[in-house]
């Protein structure tokens, strides 16, 4: 799963604007909102631009377009999905919403119902339970949606300087027991307390007149599969990357070699021991595409695959993932740009050994020029991708069940973005 990279110009706006079993959290006692009184969402802003954005990608795709009806798995089982799924869509009127898709592939269930837009949210591996943002606020539901209350209140954004308190980014510990966001710096909410902890606190500049500019801003990204490391995202006034985080010792861990401070955090992947991750880029502008993988001890920056491939031609990697079988699954591509500048590129579904490199084999003849997302099956039998009804769409698109062994492709559903697995 990745949302797409982004400056941090864009990052301000993705905040602001896209600002991706009823069973109650673990921890003892309900979470409630840091100042003990719960908040009701404010009305819609029709002049928001999240709200158009959600009612353009509506009106581009459907959200309620029937989805193709999926095969029985070659076991004789009618789950088609390893996990529950789950991702934001367009509900009836246009705003992003959290969804779910049980693991027959074909029952979808809405479980938020803001009067404006989710534009962050994670979803519980124990229970199913979601933490979102909107409206500027944390919010808290059950899997099936109830129970919703509000953990934090950001209150209202400063149109001048928005970064300053804006929310994003929930991310649940492995043990359901914290929650860490974005806000005024990196925070970890303790659901037994209903109190964060302000881990560290964002660098800002004040530029005069009421204005500010963002030195290095933090935000989680996703634990490590042992949930010892967090991997978080720096965001400065230009560009973003990517950086782990230690929850026990609170060291900080920066990237180090390589393309060290380009490489970022909105396509990347942990390795199942939790000692690296891989990082993959599949445009090239301001920063470069190609592959890597990160020590997540030292920081330590290794090219797989650069970005040059001699002349006028580049290489694109995308979602690269270190599946079990000791294999490295990834999207990869070569395009040829006199300029050297392109945000799309024609890549195939490929497999290779760790390095990227020796023995990359091409798994799907298809066309995934328009992919914005992609979420691997645990075993890598799969992955949905999340593919775009124009090249000028950048977030999400229509998810499809695409099989390495060359099976038809499965329709999930017609628009999905911030695509995660459930229990």
């Amino acid at each position: 799963m990745s949302k797409p990279f982004r400056p941090l110009t864009a990052f301000l706006i993705l905040t602001i604007v896209v600002l991706a079993c009823a069973v109650p959290i673990p921890p003892v006692g309900q979470p409630t909102q840091s100042s003990g009184t719960s908040i009701p969402p404010a009305s819609p802003n029709p002049n928001d631009v999240g709200t158009a954005v959600a009612m353009t990608l509506t009106a581009l795709v459907p959200a309620s377009g029937s989805a193709t009806a999926p095969a029985p798995s070659p076991g004789g089982s009618t789950d088609i999905l390893p996990h529950t799924l789950y991702y934001l869509g367009a509900d009836s009127a246009g705003l992003l919403q959290i969804f779910r898709i049980e693991r027959d592939g074909t029952t979808r269930r809405q479980i938020t119902s803001e009067t404006v837009n989710v534009s962050d949210y994670d979803v519980s591996a124990l229970d199913g339970s979601v933490a979102y943002i909107a409206n500027n606020q944390l919010l808290y539901a059950n899997a099936d949606g109830s129970e919703r209350r509000v953990l934090v209140d950001g209150g209202s954004l400063d149109p001048n300087n928005p970064f300053i308190n804006s929310m994003s980014s929930p991310v649940f510990s492995l043990d359901g027991l914290t929650l860490a966001y974005g806000y005024k710096g990196l925070q970890i909410y303790d659901f037994s307390t209903g109190e964060s902890e302000l881990l560290i606190e964002n660098q800002v500049d004040d530029a005069g007149g009421g204005l500010f500019t963002p030195r290095e801003l933090y935000a989680p990204e996703r634990y490590s599969p042992d949930g010892t490391k967090l991997l978080i995202t720096l965001s400065y006034y230009e560009g973003s990357s990517s950086a782990v985080y230690y929850p026990v010792t609170k060291a900080l861990v920066r990237l180090d070699g390589g393309e060290g401070a380009l490489i970022c955090c909105d396509d990347v992947e942990w390795s199942a021991d939790s000692s690296s991750f891989y990082a993959a880029s599949s445009s090239s502008g301001m920063f470069s595409s190609g592959l890597w993988k990160i020590d997540a001890a030292t920081g330590k920056v290794s090219t797989l695959i650069p970005g040059g491939s001699g002349g006028d031609n580049f290489n694109a990697a995308k979602e690269a993932y270190l599946a079990p079988d000791g294999q490295l699954y990834f999207f990869f591509g070569t395009v040829t740009r006199p300029e050297g500048l392109f945000s799309r590129a024609p890549l195939k579904l490929v497999r290779s050994a760790p390095d990227g490199v020796t023995g990359r084999a091409t798994l799907n003849g298809g066309d995934f020029q328009l992919l914005n997302e992609a979420l691997w099956a645990p075993d890598a039998s799969f992955v949905i991708a999340a593919l775009a009804a124009t090249p000028e769409i950048y977030q999400g698109g229509q998810a499809e069940v695409v099989y390495v062994d060359g099976r038809p492709n499965v329709v999930l559903t017609p628009f999905a973005q911030q695509m995660k697995w459930g229990p």
